[in-house]
């Protein structure tokens, strides 16, 4: 499945300008990576994948657009994948939360 363009574009709005974030194809989407860590991604999977910190990701599995990312039959810690439709609110809503949680790390260098 190829990742979804217009999602892609929509994030890519939202991030327009912000320091040190860049675009980088990866596992079939197109990830969006602040200080070379990666953010958020509009996954090949479908849906946005966001990264946010491991020991909160499950605060958000009542709403049920929102489970585990899993990779390969695994389920990775401090990531979520959101399906369906997301409007420009909660778009910037989960957006932020994964640039804000990349932004905590430590750059990577490049």
């Amino acid at each position: 499945m190829a990742y979804d363009r217009e999602l892609a574009e929509r994030v890519r709005e939202l991030l327009a300008g912000a320091e040190g974030v860049v675009e980088q194809r990866m596992f079939g989407g197109l990830a969006f990576l602040v200080h070379g860590n990666m953010a958020v991604a509009a996954s090949g999977g479908g849906g946005l994948l966001v990264r946010v910190d491991p020991d909160a990701g499950e605060a958000w599995f009542e709403d049920g657009r929102v489970s585990p990312m899993v990779m390969r039959g695994r389920e990775m810690r401090g990531w979520l994948r959101v399906v369906g439709e997301l409007d420009a609110a909660e778009l910037d809503t989960w957006v932020s939360r994964g640039v804000s949680y990349a932004r905590s790390l430590p750059p990577k260098a490049t």
